[in-house]
């Protein structure tokens, strides 16, 4: 359980890795650095000048990403969705093709590397855990899931450049990624948990409440800086003063910044629930600092003219805050009792 414990940390620090790199290819603008999936223009390892590429390589790519985009817009229409298939279909801006730039290619090259070793990781995660679907099937199951959610999300990753980065695309690309956060803080947890003692006075209903409430506003949350983030890209085309983007989104901006007053309070009044409990307070006030530094980055990016680098770090400490709001929840709950063997070792 050592070695499965460490293998599922390892995929946990990966996938906050990947969000982070995804952040930066989002503030670059590197999104579509390369316009094919999964290989980038062509090839395993993506070319470094534009000599490399065929002369007509914009027109032979954006024939290419139609082609998927009218396989998706059929799965939509199949759903009910007939007015996106259509626009997806009819956009301009979803058809127009960007230049080649060998720094935005590399930079969205290092995004699919750290894609694929994460997907590896998950996979080893899954076999790994193969071994204890007798004695840990939920173990076993919750491997196997977020490993089909990878698969989904490697997918959908495809969709994102097939439609030319369309903002509502990239939103429902960041949910899959948040629950296998979630999976993986489980898995990590259940790991650890023949090593943890419960200690403190049993949460109360509450305190429960509270915390289930807290992770159902931080995903709100999450959820309303995805709209902001959308706001700013349309933004982002008519102003290209950066100084101007935050005001001209508005009422998004608004709503988003308000809403994180409520996070905080929340996690507030839950630290001194916890206090008063003695039950492990270091996570709760990692949390707090956790919340802090994403208002505080959200602040410098309001203040600053959304300067690209704090743009992967705000998202980045709003995933590991929902990640350890998760896990702490779970440690706090804890009922595993310890039991020592005439031998000095310890067992479930």
């Amino acid at each position: 359980m050592r070695t499965f414990y460490k293998l599922s940390l390892s995929t946990l620090v990966a996938v906050y890795l990947l969000i982070m790199v995804g952040g930066v290819v989002r503030s670059s603008g590197s999104g579509m650095g390369c316009p094919d999936w999964p290989k980038c223009f062509g090839q395993w390892v993506p070319p470094t000048s534009a000599d490399q590429l065929p002369e007509n390589y914009k027109e032979e790519y954006a024939a290419h990403r139609q082609k998927k985009n009218e396989k998706f817009a059929r799965y939509l229409s199949a759903f009910g969705m007939n007015e996106t298939a259509d626009k997806i279909l009819t956009d301009p801006a979803v058809k127009e093709e960007s230049e080649f730039n060998a720094v935005k290619t590399w930079i969205e090259y290092v995004n699919r590397l750290v894609g694929v070793t994460i997907g590896i990781l998950i996979f080893s995660v899954f076999v790994y855990s193969w071994r204890y679907r007798k004695v840990k099937p939920a173990l076993t199951i919750t491997a196997f899931i977020t490993l089909v959610l990878v698969i989904f999300q490697g997918w959908l990753g495809s969709i994102v450049v097939s439609t030319n980065l369309t903002p509502w695309v990239i939103t429902v690309h960041m949910f899959p990624a948040l629950l296998i956060v979630l999976m993986l803080v489980w898995l990590v947890h259940r790991a650890s948990a023949h090593e943890t003692v419960a200690i403190g006075a049993t949460p109360s209903r509450f305190t429960n409440v509270l915390f289930v409430t807290g992770i159902i506003v931080l995903l709100i949350q999450i959820l309303l800086g995805t709209q902001v983030r959308e706001a700013i890209d349309r933004v982002a085309v008519e102003l290209a003063d950066r100084k101007e983007w935050i005001s001209a989104v508005g009422l998004d901006f608004i709503i988003h910044r308000t809403f994180s007053w409520i996070v905080l309070i929340l996690n507030v009044i839950l630290t001194v629930k916890l206090w008063k409990m003695q039950r492990t307070n270091r996570f709760a006030l990692i949390v707090i600092i956790l919340i802090l530094g994403t208002i505080f980055t959200g602040i410098g990016m309001a203040w600053f003219a959304v300067p690209p680098f704090l743009q992967p770090v705000h998202l980045t400490l709003a995933t590991i805050s929902l990640g350890v709001q998760f896990l702490l929840l779970l440690r706090v709950n804890e009922k595993i009792k310890l039991a020592q063997n005439p031998d000095g070792s310890t067992t479930v």
